[in-house]
């Protein structure tokens, strides 16, 4: 099936994928890339997303983000940006959505413990991770491991941050080995739009929850070159207003404001460039979906104050200290013991050397929810709690 709207030239388009690594018959009802969307979205590790956080621990309260309803924010600029550019917007809301299935319980300070507890095993790295869950700990299809998902797709994971040099990642090493993704050039625009709308989503987003959280105040962000200029026009022009209709103007209108300069800056890029195919966009070397200067300067500013603001208030602080007791504690028992693995796991973990127990454990921990890396832990270090 071909895409349903005409393409730019240098788009990716589906009739023109490098297929899958297991050959599989096409639909005649769904693009490749479309496939790819749904099979991420029907997957195991995308529904787990709901009760996995990014800053706050799940029962902090039902209004703050996790991980689920990020990648649905995400996948909702990636596709608006990339319609606006006439790329294929299946294959960015795809990858949208697939980019955080590699993320552990309790945000980045799972990660980091998780990370911390690996190194001696060749540490743990949320990207790689993702690599995994698609292409070997996903298994729902009878005849491969993952998802099967397009070579553009996977290309788009793997590279979201542009070229991969030097020492590789584990998992990724091993399968370009049989499976090229030619990680030396910059991945399609497509991908590259994916990976800026998971920034304009995270930026606004964080600050929409630090507000609600009481963490800062709308007057902190006076003084900010984009959000305080936003805030200050939305209160003149709605004197009265609730504060939470305030915040959700301002928000709407800060991702407005991003995603119009990226679709500007990426087209001024397009049209330098005289690109003429996504190829082109792959050996140009440089990004060519980007922020303008001004706006790499603000969403600069906004990550500081965020991380001054946010994620490093005390409270946080307190909820990182015990997610990564949590996922460490966790690990150095299931390691020392893995017969207290589910069964499911023991075969792959119990008798065999430590590096191949320890990524066991990993992708084990990794695959857990907050609510169930908290359960778990209860379970094993609570005498008075039933195993």
């Amino acid at each position: 099936m071909s895409d349903p709207a005409p393409l730019a030239r240098y788009a990716c388009h589906s009739e023109r994928s490098r297929g899958r690594r297991h050959t599989e018959a096409e639909s005649p009802t769904r693009t490749p890339f479309q496939r790819d969307r749904d099979r991420v979205i029907h997957s195991t590790a995308f529904r787990r997303l709901q009760y996995k956080t990014q800053v706050f621990v799940y029962h902090e309260g039902d209004h703050f983000r996790t991980r689920l309803t990020h990648s649905l924010e995400v996948a909702q600029i990636a596709r608006s940006v990339s319609r606006a550019l006439h790329l294929n917007d299946d294959l960015a809301e795809a990858l949208a959505l697939a980019h955080d299935l590699g993320h552990t319980p309790f945000g980045h300070a799972g990660g980091d413990a998780l990370d911390d507890a690996m190194r001696p095993y060749g540490g743990f790295e949320h990207n790689d991770q993702t690599f995994r869950v698609l292409t070997k700990l996903e298994r729902r299809y009878a005849a491969f491991d993952g998802l099967n998902l397009t070579w553009e797709t996977l290309e788009g994971v793997v590279k979201h941050n542009g070229p991969m040099t030097g020492k590789l990642p584990a998992t990724i090493a091993a399968y370009v080995r049989d499976y090229d993704l030619a990680l030396d050039t910059y991945p399609s625009a497509e991908a590259q739009i994916a990976a800026l709308s998971d920034d304009i989503a995270y930026n606004n987003h964080d600050i929409d929850d630090g507000l609600r959280a009481g963490l800062f105040t709308v007057a902190d962000l006076a003084d900010g070159p984009l959000a305080g200029p936003v805030f200050k026009d939305v209160v003149a022009r709605y004197p009265g207003a609730a504060e939470t209709r305030l915040i959700h103007e301002a928000i709407r209108r800060m991702i407005d404001v991003m995603a119009t300069d990226l679709i500007a800056e990426t087209t001024r890029r397009v049209d330098q460039a005289k690109v003429k195919n996504v190829d082109d966009i792959r050996a140009l070397g440089t990004p060519v979906a980007a922020f303008s200067d001004t706006m790499r300067a603000h969403d600069k500013a906004l990550k500081a104050f965020l991380f001054e603001h946010m994620y490093r208030h005390f409270r946080v602080n307190r909820m990182s200290s015990k997610a990564r007791r949590v996922v460490s504690e966790l690990f150095a028992l299931l390691m020392s013991e893995p017969d207290c693995l589910p069964s499911e796991w023991q075969a792959d973990a119990v008798n065999k050397p430590p590096e191949a127990r320890a990524r066991v454990v990993a992708d084990y921990i990794a695959g857990m929810t907050d609510r169930y890396a908290l359960d778990e832990h209860r379970r094993l270090f609570d005498p008075d709690v039933t195993p």
